[in-house]
């Protein structure tokens, strides 16, 4: 059995951190679905974003799809976000900010 090095037992600590953290933003966006926003999940993200940045750790790519590229805010399709079917791609357009995001079908399936 090989024996991991330091790093990368605390890079696979960054990652469950991470994914943890993204878990409890959904959790908390479910809860507060008819208050509004939740700046909790907000929170939750930025925390995230901290620990991938200070571990260089890569925030995996479903996840990342969650969070908008202009002011960092969780993506919750119907209450902060708009998404919308368009050629070869699809846009998702943050509600706070306005930053449209596009990700090509292709990709997604295969």
């Amino acid at each position: 059995m090989k024996k991991r090095s330091r790093k990368g037992r605390i890079e696979d600590i960054a990652l469950q951190r991470i994914e943890r953290l993204f878990e409890l933003a959904e959790a908390d966006a479910r809860e507060n679905k008819m208050k509004g926003r939740s700046r909790r999940s907000d929170r939750y993200v930025q925390l995230a974003r901290k620990i991938g940045m200070r571990y260089r750790v890569q925030i995996p790519h479903q996840l990342k799809m969650r969070i908008c590229n202009g002011c960092y805010a969780f993506l919750v399709p119907g209450e902060n976000a708009r998404i919308r079917l368009r050629g070869d791609y699809i846009t998702t357009t943050c509600l706070r900010c306005g930053k449209q995001m596009r990700r090509p079908y292709k990709g997604l399936g295969e």
